[in-house]
């Protein structure tokens, strides 16, 4: 006797473009003021179909989390890897930072991490974890490139690579903390080059 497998139905809609609005809707209302009539409309899908393919509204979030840090989260930082000048590359990640952060997202603007994930973290439980991580691996990647670039002589071996890193991830927050409060890329860039100087300051 052969038992034949029963297949289930494929989904009806793309789920990447599902999530990518769901995270567009809780970067603009927050978590707490998001409910689940205003995903399923911004995702276009039923709550049946929601329920099935992300889980309930804690799930969906964590999800937006992940799928934010392992894509739009390293828009800056593969500017800053990807530059074999240490100078350009420095300027390429705030560049980086500014536009990305001046950019209009689904109505909301900066970092969803900054923006959004921060303000709840230790009221939904998987989030702090997160936010730690994309912090660790952000901070890690970016002294990474500063130990290169003293293992090439370009910087002298007593360089802060640690600390320097800290300073650039920090700084990257205080652009999206202005963006937030209405300033422009154009005013954003002016003391761009004095910025570079405090970063690679030996």
């Amino acid at each position: 006797m052969t038992v034949t497998k029963k297949l289930g139905r494929p989904r009806g809609f793309d789920e990447d473009e599902a999530l990518l609005a769901a995270m567009h809707t809780f970067w603009a209302k927050g978590y707490d003021g998001t409910s689940m009539k205003d995903l399923t409309s911004a995702m276009g899908i039923s709550g049946p179909s929601l329920y099935s393919a992300f889980g309930d509204k804690r799930e969906l979030y964590l999800k937006t989390i992940d799928r934010y840090a392992d894509v739009d989260g390293c828009a800056p930082i593969v500017a800053f890897e990807s530059e074999p000048d240490i100078a350009k590359a420095v300027r390429g990640f705030l560049e980086s930072v500014i536009r990305y952060s001046t950019a209009e997202h689904g109505g909301a603007k900066g970092c969803f991490l900054a923006s959004c994930v921060s303000t709840s973290v230790g009221e939904i439980e998987g989030v702090a974890e997160r936010m730690e991580e994309a912090i660790a691996i952000t901070d890690k990647r970016l002294a990474a490139r500063f130990d290169a670039e003293k293992a090439l002589g370009t910087l002298p071996q007593d360089f802060p690579s640690e600390a320097r890193a800290m300073l650039m991830h920090d700084m990257r927050q205080g652009y999206v903390f202005r963006t937030r409060a209405g300033w422009d890329a154009d005013v954003l860039l002016r003391d761009i080059d004095d910025r570079v100087g405090m970063i690679l300051q030996t």
